[in-house]
């Protein structure tokens, strides 16, 4: 059996669960779609800047994860095997007290190696908590 990913969808359901940050962070991989990612972040104590308060970091993190997922998820495989993060700017809209977050990222376009990707992440009862808008280059 080859385990090797046929395209960039099995790439991320290979790659998230198992890339050390992510796997640290608690990030979890709930869905993959064609050009979209939904991660889940799991509030724990050692994630917290202040008292309950989730780091802005790990929010980042979480954003910038879901983003790169999605500019992956349906993308043809390049020669070379290489991504990486261009641009990340996220937006803070209200702070995420000791609660888990649904992160979920969209293409909003494919260049030849340049993807644009809008994050969100939103608490367990959809208040928004971050935006992000993130440049990812792929191979």
């Amino acid at each position: 059996m080859n385990d090797a990913p046929r395209d960039g969808t099995e790439l991320m359901r290979q790659f998230v669960p198992n890339s050390p940050f992510a796997v640290l962070l608690g990030l979890e991989l709930v869905e993959l779609g064609e050009g979209s990612a939904r991660l889940r972040l799991p509030y724990r104590p050692e994630l917290a800047t202040m008292g309950e308060t989730v780091h802005g970091g790990a929010i980042a993190t979480a954003l910038d994860t879901a983003a790169m997922a999605a500019a992956w998820a349906g993308a043809e495989l390049p020669e070379r095997l290489a991504g990486a993060t261009a641009s990340l700017s996220v937006e803070y809209v209200s702070a995420a007290n000791g609660q888990d977050l649904d992160v979920v990222a969209t293409l909003l376009r494919r260049g030849r190696s340049l993807c644009s990707v809008e994050a969100e992440a939103r608490g367990p009862d959809g208040t928004l908590v971050a935006k992000a808008l993130v440049t990812y280059k792929l191979g």
